[in-house]
């Protein structure tokens, strides 16, 4: 039996993620519970049984939904179930005639709870800019394998993008954009097929645009030149982070929600949380002395009982935006075209250089596929050709000899 308590807006609140969804069990309403996502988001849900079987009902996100107005609804869904009702089967008796609107907010009650925020705020942008726009008052069975393909060209040809480009740029090609509207849709579909609101998934095959990378990496003179601009930048939170970036090859997200209990500096480890990574798992990874001295500099700078190495100025949150103190950096280093991203492509780059097999930059790199990791494969080349060139240097005086006498 799953330990119950009272469900608060304080007991919400100070529940962290694990490596696990889990729920925690409210002691009014039987069956009400909170349920906690790797992802670190939260929602409200009423486990129930009907005709043997165990179903979970999802009432809704916090906090979009209180704790009061979810247990209010826990208690109504629950005198249904006590009635002999199913509310899940009786929300599919009505999605026969559902519309996108009705399906998009499914899913966002569903299934983007699961996700990071900032992969939801990104999947809600699209849903409303590409698929609301377009399909909105349309019922969700209506939807072919042909609009799917119309949409989504629309997205990669940059018609449908927000953004305000300078005066006289054109509208650019976003496939990339195109095929992560693809995916939400694939997804989206799919759970209408689950709940009944259509037999088959338009979007399950959609054609991938080809996309190109946009792979950056610094050379050894423009390492030099950043490193110089880290040491005069105004922002030492920013050039620290910059700093823990290049030298770690992590995300900007999990540098930036890093806590100071995450390190073991006795042993440099660094255990990412499992809501902090692209992969939703935690991943450990060693670290050099470097970034210890980073982290023992950075706790002797934050405020005492400030949890995080970035923090905002009155130590509130973890820091989200370094762009000003970036701007500088990449001015004084002669790099203004850098995106923060391409330091993680860097440390993979000087890994190669160093002889490091794709396994282990993989591995330190958190990819959870190996695919991803290829595309450091052709930089391989460069040790490989220092060891021809090393072979043709040492044999060259020979070779001459050799067609001096020939």
């Amino acid at each position: 039996m799953p330990k119950r308590i009272r469900l608060s807006e304080s007991v919400v609140k100070k529940e962290t993620a694990k490596d696990r969804d889990f729920q925690i069990f409210d002691d009014m309403v039987i069956g009400f519970a909170l349920v906690v996502y790797r992802s670190g988001n939260k929602a409200f849900a009423l486990n129930y049984r009907t005709s043997g079987r165990l179903r979970r009902y999802t009432i809704g996100r916090w906090p979009e939904w209180s704790v009061t107005a979810a247990r209010a609804r826990a208690a109504e869904l629950r005198r249904q179930v006590d009635a002999g009702s199913d509310p899940m089967d009786e929300r599919k008796s009505a999605y026969g005639s559902a519309t996108i609107s009705a399906l998009v907010d499914l899913y966002q009650t569903e299934h983007l709870p699961k996700v990071s925020a900032r992969n939801a705020k990104d999947q809600r942008s699209m849903l409303a800019t590409f698929v609301l726009a377009r399909w909105k008052g349309r019922l969700v069975k209506s939807i072919t394998a042909r609009d799917i393909d119309q949409l989504l060209t629309e997205v990669a040809s940059g018609a449908l993008s927000r953004r305000k480009w300078p005066e006289g740029v054109g509208k650019r090609p976003t496939p990339t954009r195109a095929n992560r509207c693809g995916e939400v849709l694939r997804k989206m579909f799919s759970l209408a097929v689950d709940v009944g609101m259509r037999p088959d998934n338009p979007a399950l095959n959609y054609r991938r645009r080809e996309e190109t990378q946009r792979d950056r990496f610094l050379s050894l003179h423009e390492v030099t030149a950043l490193v110089g601009a880290l040491d005069v930048a105004d922002d030492p939170l920013a050039a620290d982070l910059v700093r823990m970036l290049i030298l770690t090859g992590a995300r900007k997200g999990e540098v930036c929600n890093a806590r100071f209990d995450d390190f073991s500096l006795d042993h440099l480890f660094w255990t990412k949380q499992a809501a902090t990574t692209k992969q939703r798992r935690i991943h450990r990874v060693p670290i050099s002395q470097e970034v210890a001295s980073i982290i023992r500099r950075r706790r002797a700078e934050v405020p005492e009982g400030c949890p995080w190495l970035f923090p905002l100025l009155d130590g509130s949150a973890p820091v989200r935006n370094i762009e000003r103190g970036w701007d500088q950096i990449r001015k004084l280093a002669g790099l203004e075209g850098l995106r923060l991203h391409d330091l993680r492509h860097t440390f993979a780059s000087l890994l190669v250089s160093d002889g490091s097999s794709l396994e282990m930059i993989g591995g330190l790199l958190g990819h959870s596929n190996t695919r991803t990791t290829q595309r450091y494969a052709h930089l391989m080349d460069s040790p490989l050709r220092a060891g021809v060139d090393s072979v043709a240097a040492r044999l060259k005086p020979r070779l001459r000899v050799i067609d001096g006498g020939g």
